[in-house]
């Protein structure tokens, strides 16, 4: 099928002139120029006006260049913290004098010309349930209401040496199990466009502030779409790397058990070139996490994007999405055949299969694995289900044998197909309690192979909510699938600030 026929006005309707306009109005952005046809080029944009939506890139040159200082990006990160997180309730711990000291240390080593990491001065926040040495982190765990690990998550760790900065946690469902982001030791988080909405679970705290410009980056956990919900329901960018591409080591819902390959860790931005130069730092064995291998780690700027075989779908044959997410995701195959791609309007074999046997495989245990982490967490008090119907040893048997037939019948896809691009979830952001659990499918599909996958913003809803992008690849193509959502940046205009 050809899509070239449809008007541009037909296509990008709903995909950009909303999220531009809202861009426009009182907010200079500047996200990452793209240079067509060719090789992909993600060059620093310019500090945004308020410099608080500026990307990472261009926080992390412009300290190293004595553009700006790292005391005042702080503290301008705080302030916004201040500003808008009694509304949305995203972070949850703060540590603010810290912030500021460390920030000054930062310029302290730019003036005196020592080496800097690529993140030196920039600041960020970190879900709730990744440990961090000097802060208190529950996992929305009344248990671990006061509980400070003895040492950083290997990630946090990582960033931390890179230079980042970190100014606080944020909310995120107890274990990390909910689309909703709600728990009994801090209480509810909201969308940041609009109040009466979830920002998604289980990295809500986080996506609402980075929206919000509280933050220049956060790090999220996906087990069933907790980066790619949120990033869609809060109209910013984020990544689930490929399975075994990034240490689980200090998550509160750690590696392990026959869940273990659908759990990845990954970055969230305001830009797709922000995770460009995050994914890299946070990625690789650690030594501890046995789920983890060496594996390449691609540049997106050597994927020649015109000679990708595309395939899109804008319905799994599990849930049909509305109108205006079946038009971002048309608009995005649009703007990919307009580069010179190969697109089709295709699907997977056996992908409408891959929601059955993902929660068969989420509930396969009786939900044994969440009691036994309450236990560890010194709590029998939840606000999730810690009871279900275990499987018998043939059931688990046939379960991981459809399981791993879905995968592989799902790979006969890559044959012909570079990337696939789909909707991310069945609707924008939802009002508080209305998840319905097939809307999740199309995240939680390849959280079932393994596969990576990016969300960008593509457009916006009638009523003014954002509408993401998934762009799924093989596995270890991360490069391919990020070289993907920076043109589709390009051509619909990606991220634009909430209204709070």
């Amino acid at each position: 099928m050809t899509i070239s026929s449809l008007s541009r006005r037909e296509l990008f309707g709903l995909a950009g002139g909303a999220a531009v306009a809202t861009a426009s109005a009182g907010c200079r952005l500047g996200p990452p120029s793209v240079e067509a046809p060719g090789r992909e080029a993600t060059p620093a944009p310019p500090l945004a006006d308020p410099i608080h939506y500026s990307s990472v890139r261009a926080l992390a040159a412009a300290i190293r260049d004595g553009r700006v200082t790292s005391a005042e990006v702080v503290d301008a990160c705080l302030a916004r913290i201040d500003e808008v997180n009694p509304a949305l309730n995203a972070v949850v711990q703060l540590r603010a004098d810290a912030a500021r000291d460390e920030a000054r240390q930062a310029d302290a080593a730019v003036t005196a010309g020592d080496p800097l990491g690529p993140l030196h001065g920039v600041p960020m926040t970190i879900k709730d349930s990744l440990d961090t040495a000097d802060l208190i982190t529950t996992g929305g765990s009344k248990g671990r209401a006061s509980f400070v690990p003895a040492q950083d998550a290997t990630v946090v760790r990582r960033a931390r040496a890179a230079g980042a900065i970190l100014l606080g946690k944020t909310n995120t469902p107890e274990l990390t199990l909910s689309f909703e982001t709600d728990n009994l030791v801090y209480g509810r988080t909201n969308n940041p466009w609009d109040l009466t909405r979830t920002p998604g679970g289980s990295s809500g705290g986080a996506a609402a502030i980075v929206a919000c410009g509280g933050a220049a980056f956060d790090i999220g956990s996906d087990y069933g779409g907790s980066i790619r919900l949120p990033a869609h329901f809060n109209g910013i960018a984020g990544i689930k790397p490929t399975h075994g591409r990034v240490p689980r080591t200090g998550h509160i819902f750690p590696y392990g058990g026959t869940h273990d390959s659908f759990q990845q860790i990954g970055p969230f931005g305001r830009y797709v070139d922000d995770l460009v130069l995050l994914l890299p730092i946070l990625a690789g064995p650690d030594n501890v996490d046995p789920g983890v291998v060496p594996m390449p780690l691609g540049d997106p700027a050597d994927v020649d994007v015109a000679a990708l075989r595309v395939g899109f779908h804008v319905d799994n044959g599990i849930r049909t999405p509305t109108p205006e997410t079946q038009a971002v995701v048309r608009a995005a195959a649009a703007a990919m055949e307009a580069l010179g791609a190969q697109v089709d309007e295709s699907r997977p074999e056996g992908i409408e299969e891959s929601f059955t046997i993902g929660f068969g495989v989420f509930g396969a245990d009786g939900r044994a694995a969440v009691r036994r982490l309450l236990l560890e967490a010194g709590t029998n008090e939840a606000s999730i289900p810690t009871a279900g119907d275990g499987l018998t040893a043939d059931e688990l048997d046939r379960l991981l044998v459809d399981w791993y037939d879905l995968r592989s019948r799902m790979h006969r896809y890559l044959d012909d197909h570079d990337v696939i691009l789909c909707p991310v979830n069945g609707k924008p952001a939802v009002p508080h309690g209305a998840t319905d659990l097939p809307d999740y499918s199309y995240t939680l599909t390849y959280n079932a192979t393994g596969w990576p996958g990016v969300v960008v913003r593509g457009g916006t809803s009638p009523e003014g909510l954002p509408v993401g992008v998934q762009v799924v690849a093989a596995p270890s193509r991360e490069d391919v699938a990020l070289a993907v959502a920076l043109r589709l940046e390009a051509a619909t205009g990606g991220f634009a600030p909430p209204p709070m």
